[in-house]
């Protein structure tokens, strides 16, 4: 009688491996942080660039405003420089910052002092004022305003 052929075990091929990552996995995972760090810098340039055509408006709206005295006037600007600058800016560098620290903060965004050292002196007591101050120019200190806000960066 004629005896079969020896044969041999089938050997299966190794399992697949996880490393090295294919070609696709290391896009995902290159593309995915860049996309989530590209729709955050997105979001915080719109909303930057939203917060600041609304502080000019705002600020034309207060200049434009015939129903409130100079107190008033004085007041509104200096609720409105803390408004936009906390909206601007990371919290912890603006929102806790009062007199003087707040004026030389405002004067960083502008050539010279004249937040610290000039006309802008007033806006750091005009929430507390009773009487607005004699010297008061508005027209002035509503150009300087302006003049802050073309000087923030998008």
């Amino acid at each position: 009688m004629e005896q079969g052929l020896a044969l041999r075990d089938i050997h299966l091929p190794d399992a697949i491996s996880w490393w090295p990552l294919a070609i696709g996995w290391w896009l995902l995972l290159i593309i995915v942080p860049l996309s989530i760090y590209a729709a955050w810098w997105l979001f915080k340039r719109l909303t930057r660039k939203t917060a600041l055509s609304s502080a000019k408006t705002l600020l034309l709206e207060i200049k434009a405003s015939s129903d409130a005295n100079d107190l008033q006037k004085l007041q509104q600007i200096s609720n409105w420089l803390r408004r936009v600058t906390i909206s601007i800016t990371p919290r912890e560098q603006s929102a806790g910052l009062t007199g003087q620290a707040w004026l030389e903060y405002l004067d960083r965004s502008v050539d010279g002092q004249p937040f610290s050292q000039g006309l802008g002196q007033c806006l750091a007591e005009a929430p507390f004022r009773k009487t607005a101050p004699e010297d008061l120019d508005l027209d002035a200190l509503i150009s300087l305003c302006e003049l802050w806000l073309k000087g923030q960066k998008l």
